[in-house]
């Protein structure tokens, strides 16, 4: 599997520690930075890193800043995605088997280092059901399209 990792700068060890752990275990990761621990503008490599999924450069994506919780905003605007916070094991399963995400996020300042390996383990070892959820994952769709088609006609 190939995927990509960005983060913010409170977030920076974390994602080098999340990318050497899944290159150690045999995943192809793309590092979209940052590549250092000074301030930078997350929602820059939040919304790269989304439409590369949703081009499908990348089947899957991993976005950390301190608590996850504004690149998954940034990724979500992106659309095609559904980006999901995780902050324990069975979101991360969750996320993927019930919502079919493309993207997780994680909290640096919420999560702890390890605990964030697992979440990302467990995310990317899990796959889609379809079965009860498809029909919803189906309609997220549906609404995204819908929305896009009246914004667009209303400009």
């Amino acid at each position: 599997m190939h995927i990509a990792i960005g983060c913010d700068e409170a977030a920076y060890d974390m994602k080098e520690s999340i990318k050497h752990h899944l290159e150690a275990h045999g995943v192809t990761v793309t590092d979209f930075g940052t590549h250092d621990s000074k301030p930078v503008a997350y929602p820059d490599i939040a919304f790269e890193v989304a439409q590369r999924v949703a081009d499908g450069t990348f089947p899957r994506a991993v976005l950390l800043c301190g608590t996850g919780i504004g690149m998954a905003i940034c990724a979500n605007k992106v659309p095609g995605i559904r980006a999901a916070q995780c902050h324990d094991t069975y979101s991360a399963e969750r996320a993927i088997k019930s919502n079919n995400a493309q993207i997780i996020t994680i909290g640096a300042r919420v999560v702890g280092g390890e605990l964030a390996k697992l979440i990302v383990d467990t995310w990317l070892a899990a796959e889609f059901d379809g079965g009860r959820s498809l029909p919803k994952v189906e309609k997220i769709a549906a609404y995204e399209m819908q929305m896009h088609d009246n914004h667009g006609a209303s400009r």
